[in-house]
């Protein structure tokens, strides 16, 4: 498994980042597959053996059950792993908190306790909270920072806007600064070039991409003029919603990836996402899995490589329309547009 450092931290992650949001799980996680402690043990003991060192997991996942359940599987393994938990902005009858220095305190503590550990390499907001000052916000989590139960900070679902607030209030203060930020990236989903990649690959931060093969979408289940498979988490194409994706943009996606699988005897889903983890800027992919099997079929997205005419070709099909002033350069690249 090959790594990269993650921002500017000196830390090498492994290319692929074990996402749990359904171990043990209950409620809507139930949708991604329910795995069992006996599952996730196999699953978690698989991908330390082949390399993966990175684990990514929340407090809202299961009610907390999959923070229990990650730690249990990690056990004494604790070591070898760098987690990620994120706190959330609760916002709910009686736990009416957000990002309040009472949340991010209590939350922390008690992630520390459902994992089993006594220190987070990875604390994240999991969302911006406009109705708490992101200085009360960042100075709580500085404060863990310099206790030693947390290591490094980092965001997930920000604006390019927030992410670069919140640096800024970071370097003016002398506090910890955001080292990562997660957010929903893929090949049918490529809004995030607007503003949040370009603001991370000049600050230093880590892009880590969840959702990399768009719910489904990009596995090569869903064809053109195909009945959809049963059992799978989408109905029908959706015009809104978790995955929002045009059937015919996706349509060319999938025929494209075809191409690139077939000429490589790989998967859909290994070219899309070997295709995503070459995007600038990205770090380490979020991959939810099921079974042992369909992690090792991950592994084996990133241990190839694409030629530079079909990422190009790819990036061609896929690109998002770009509204002004992006029509006129390229907000990755900065070339000029037009």
């Amino acid at each position: 498994m090959r790594t990269r450092l993650l921002g500017r931290s000196g830390l090498r992650v492994s290319e692929l980042c074990l996402g749990v949001s359904n171990f043990c799980s209950t409620g809507l996680y139930r949708k991604s597959g329910e795995i069992g402690q006996q599952e996730a043990d196999r699953i978690v003991a698989t991908a330390l053996d082949r390399g993966v060192n990175f684990f990514n997991v929340a407090e809202i996942y299961s009610d907390g059950n999959a923070e229990i359940a990650l730690g249990k599987a990690l056990g004494r393994r604790r070591g070898e792993a760098i987690v990620i938990t994120k706190v959330h902005p609760t916002r709910t009858a009686g736990r009416d908190w957000g990002h309040s220095r009472k949340h991010i305190i209590e939350g922390c503590d008690g992630s520390l306790k459902r994992l089993g550990t006594d220190y987070i390499d990875m604390y994240e907001l999991h969302f911006f909270d406009p109705e708490t000052p992101l200085e009360v916000t960042l100075h709580a989590l500085d404060d863990l920072v310099r206790q030693g139960k947390v290591r490094y900070i980092g965001c997930s679902n920000f604006a390019g806007w927030q992410l670069m607030k919140g640096l800024a209030i970071s370097e003016r203060n002398g506090w910890e600064r955001f080292l990562t930020l997660e957010a929903m990236y893929s090949l049918a989903c490529r809004g995030l070039e607007y503003e949040v990649v370009p603001a991370c690959i000049d600050q230093g931060v880590a892009v880590l991409p969840f959702s990399p093969l768009h719910g489904g979408f990009l596995t090569g289940k869903y064809r053109r003029d195909a009945a959809w498979p049963e059992g799978t988490r989408h109905d029908r194409m959706e015009p809104a919603g978790p995955w929002p994706v045009e059937p015919d943009k996706l349509y060319a996606i999938v025929d494209e990836l075809d191409a690139v699988a077939a000429a490589h005897s790989v998967t859909v889903s290994q070219a899309a996402l070997n295709y995503l983890v070459r995007k600038p800027g990205v770090c380490s992919l979020i991959m939810g899995v099921r079974t042992v099997e369909q992690l090792e079929d991950n592994l084996e997205a990133l241990d190839w490589d694409m030629t530079d005419a079909e990422f190009a070709r790819l990036d061609e099909v896929s690109a998002p329309a770009r509204p002004y002033p992006y029509d006129i350069f390229d907000p990755v690249n900065a070339e000029p547009g037009r």
